[in-house]
């Protein structure tokens, strides 16, 4: 008898093994399809969001500087902000792939040259009073912040990729 309960003990050790090895690899395989579903959404999002812009003519009150013809100049533009708010995202930074913050960078790839704060409040449908600006300036200092925009000298902002061409 102890020998068939000996044998019983090593099959049961076999498929336990088997078991984990299964699970080890269920494990290895949920975190591929997360990855993969992760992408997939951060895909469609941009998608979404460039079809979102194109569709959208740019406001009455359009400041000086920015480029009105979407067909021939800002799809080049907008193209250049796919990688960095894609970085922004990866990185977990939720604040820089906001509504909010994709408009402002919308106004600045669509712009021809850098913009002051009130151009941008303007470019973006917001008011241009002094609390208007100085929220807009502190989201703008934010952007320099994280290497999106640069201050080519105080007050005047543009894309980092385009102040750096300069």
């Amino acid at each position: 008898m102890p020998s068939l309960m000996a044998a019983l003990q090593a099959r049961e050790d076999e498929a336990r093994a088997s078991a984990d090895q299964v699970r080890a690899r269920i494990e290895v395989l949920t975190a591929e399809l997360a990855a993969a579903e992760e992408r997939l959404v951060r895909l469609r999002i941009t998608r979404e969001t460039v079809e979102e812009v194109l569709s959208s003519p740019v406001g009455p009150d359009v400041p000086p500087g920015v480029v009105l013809d979407l067909e021939a100049a800002v799809v080049p533009q907008l193209a250049e902000l796919v990688p960095v708010l894609m970085a922004a995202e990866a990185a977990g930074d939720a604040t820089v792939t906001s509504e909010a913050y994709r408009r402002i960078l919308i106004v600045f790839a669509e712009a021809s040259g850098p913009l002051r704060c009130k151009d941008v409040c303007v470019g973006v449908g917001s008011g241009t009073e002094a609390n208007h600006t100085e929220a807009m300036r502190s989201k703008l200092k934010k952007l320099v912040g994280r290497g999106i925009l640069a201050e080519a000298e105080p007050g005047l902002f543009a894309l980092a990729s385009r102040a750096g061409a300069r």
